[in-house]
Order: structure tokens, then C-alpha cells, then sequence
């Protein structure tokens, strides 16, 4: 300290300030810090940082031809990702990790690249020699103009019957676009990420038709489908010329029309079942006494008619509706009796009626008159 007295002003400020080697600071952002600058592939350097989100997931990964004023070109593509870290902040927002050095798939310059994997997007990078790993230039930017967001985007549209029912999810991404660079834009092509949870996006490639001069903006409509059957919370990511303008939450409701649909076949598949089964046990009955099927539908003759006799009262004559039937069945026949008349009753072996009349002509106890001889 009495040393850093004796310094001038101006000097003890640089010296205050300095970054150490390694360290890359951010005016209002995260900083990223290696212990060693300049490592061989197989070993392994420390990465600690601060002012990040308290209790946020955070990626560690070596990238080849990056710098941090450029970012990584090429995205994870040009990184190690089998060899990557991940480490979560305390709670003032700060970690340390051990990492590995690989090499990653292009050449040097190289960088230790930290993102967040879940929540607001940050970042931050930290320049890494890696020995005896090839070094070539960077290539050249490209000189096409530069498009910024300038409002919040948004998701318009709703589902419809046909989503209920596990039909594919869309909605419409709407946003207002200005370009900020020198150049114009003519049919730029962005890029529509959908992520679900924790998963790292599925990118689709979108054209807007237009023309964008230097200092003007427009507001661009780009279509956001699902697979189908897609539920839950999801994330949307606008992407242009590899970095990312927007982002915005989607949630998507579960389609009830699938479940409602395999309850209903879980009911109706068993009833056509038993249905089935039932028909088939009636089929394979023994018949009944007389040859005759013990199920009625299974009788295909047309039912017989049972007529019954009617009463008689005394006094009543026999007309032609009133006369029985002849009964085909010989059973019947046997069973019915034929009307008679006292005159035509059937005699017993005597000769006699077997039932005597007191007012028969021919009764044996009622005398006989006698005429003139």
C-alpha cells in the first residue's frame, strides 16, 4: 500500500484496474477467468467467474476460431463438446471449474467459451493457447448489412379443434427489425429455434421477402410449427447471421382430445369383445330337448301359433269362426276333444251309455209306454 501511495495518480489507477492474464470483464456483465493462459491438449485449467445470475447452469467449453470480441464462429460447431463442463452459480453468482483442454475441430485462436443453458441468455469468453494446435486467421466478416430487433417480439394465434387432438401446434413470431449497419438487406434469412425444457433448440431456416435499407426498419412475420402432439413449456429463439435477436416463452396445452379418445376406445374395444364372444358361445350351445336351439334368435323357422279353444256357454251354436283348428302337431290332436252330442256319446261294453240320463228315451229306469196293440 505504501508503495501504491508513492505512484502517481494516473498510474495507480491503471494498476488498480488491470485485468489480470485471462480474465475477460464486462462493463454490466459476467467475467470469465483462467488460471493459466497457455495449456497442452490433455491437461487441464481452472475456470472461475463472476456477476453471473445466482443459481444459474452454466456450459464450459474450448473453441477454436473465436476471439472475445468476435465471439465463436460457427457456433458449437467449432467447439470441443465431448470434453465441455457444466457448474451452477452460488449465490452471489460467482463458480470455479475444473476443465479440461482438448482440442477442439478448427484451428486456433481459441477460447474457453461459458454460456448459460437455461434462462436469460449471457455469456462470456477467455483467450486459451493451446501448444502445439494449428493457429489459422479468422475468417473475414461478412460485409452485409446489420439487423437488430427494435420491439418485443410475440406469438399471435391460437389452436384450434384440430390441436386438441394432437394436430401440430403453430403460431406466428411478429417482431420489427431495423438494420443498423451501412449495407442493404435484401431477402434476409433467419433462423427459428423451438426449444422444450432444458433441450437445446431445433433450428428451422426462415426467408422474409423485402428489402431493408440502411436506417430502416420493418416488421417481419415468421411461422412457428411444433411436432405434433407437442405439450408443455417452450422456448422460441430468433437467430440471424449466427447471433440470437429474441427470445420468447410458449406454452403449449396438452392435447385432452388424444386421452379422451383412448379412454373411449379402452371402453368400447372390450364391450365389441364380450359382444363377439357371447355370439360365438350362442353358436357353439347343444341344443335342447327335441332338437330345438336353446336360444330363441337361434330358431330360423317362424314361431308356431298356439290357438286356444274359447269358452262355451249354454245356449251358444257353434259357428264357423268358432270351430277349432285342425292341429298339425300330434300331440295336440291327442290332447283336444271333439265335441259331442249326449245321442253320440260312446257306450260301454254293455251297450249301455256310460252315463245314464234320467230324461233318455232309452233308459233302462224310466218305463217303456205301452200303445194299442
Amino acid at each position: 500500500m505504501r508503495r501504491l501511495a508513492l505512484l502517481p495518480p494516473a498510474a495507480a489507477l491503471l494498476l488498480a484496474l488491470a485485468v489480470p492474464p485471462g480474465q475477460v470483464r464486462a462493463a454490466d456483465g459476467p467475467a470469465v477467468r483462467l488460471s493459466a493462459v497457455r495449456a497442452g491438449a490433455g491437461g487441464s485449467v481452472t475456470v472461475s467467474g463472476t456477476g453471473w445470475r445466482p443459481r444459474a447452469l452454466l456450459m464450459l467449453l474450448v473453441c477454436g476460431r473465436a476471439t472475445p470480441a468476435r465471439g465463436v464462429s460457427g457456433g458449437t460447431n467449432s467447439c470441443a463438446n465431448g470434453d465441455g463442463r457444466a457448474v451452477t452459480t452460488d449465490a452471489d453468482g460467482a463458480f470455479g471449474r475444473r476443465l479440461p483442454v482438448a482440442e477442439p475441430p478448427v484451428p486456433c485462436p481459441c477460447v474457453v467459451h461459458v454460456a448459460t443453458v437455461t434462462g436469460a441468455r449471457a455469456e462470456a469468453d477467455a483467450v486459451l493457447e493451446i501448444a502445439g494446435h494449428p493457429v489459422a486467421p479468422l475468417p473475414a466478416e461478412r460485409s452485409a448489412g446489420r439487423l437488430a430487433v427494435l420491439s418485443d417480439t410475440r406469438l399471435t394465434g391460437s389452436s384450434g379443434l384440430l390441436t386438441w387432438f394432437g394436430a401440430p401446434p403453430g403460431r406466428t413470431l411478429v417482431f420489427t427489425v431495423g438494420n443498423t449497419g451501412t449495407r442493404t438487406v435484401e431477402n434476409p434469412v433467419f433462423q427459428v429455434g423451438t426449444a422444450h425444457g432444458v433441450f437445446a433448440p431445433e433450428w428451422d431456416e426462415r426467408q422474409w421477402h423485402g428489402t431493408l435499407a440502411p436506417g430502416k426498419k420493418a416488421r417481419v412475420e415468421l411461422p412457428v410449427e411444433l411436432s405434433a402432439g407437442a405439450h408443455g413449456d417452450y422456448t422460441v429463439t430468433l437467430r440471424y447471421a449466427g447471433r440470437v435477436l429474441a427470445e420468447r416463452p410458449w406454452g403449449v396445452a396438452r392435447p385432452w382430445g388424444v386421452t379422451l379418445f383412448w379412454v373411449l376406445l379402452c371402453l368400447v374395444v372390450p364391450a365389441a369383445l364380450f359382444r363377439a364372444g357371447m355370439a360365438v358361445v350362442d353358436r357353439l350351445r347343444p341344443p335342447g330337448p327335441g332338437g330345438r336351439p336353446r336360444h330363441p334368435a337361434a330358431h330360423s323357422g317362424p314361431r308356431p301359433r298356439v290357438r286356444l279353444p274359447r269358452l262355451r256357454t249354454p245356449g251358444t251354436r257353434n259357428t264357423p269362426d268358432d270351430s277349432p283348428a285342425p292341429a298339425r302337431d300330434p300331440a295336440a290332436r291327442t290332447a283336444s276333444l271333439p265335441w259331442f252330442t249326449p245321442d253320440s256319446a260312446p257306450r260301454g261294453p254293455a251297450g249301455r251309455s256310460s252315463a245314464p240320463h234320467d230324461d233318455s228315451p232309452t233308459s233302462p229306469a224310466t218305463p217303456t209306454p205301452k200303445g194299442p196293440t
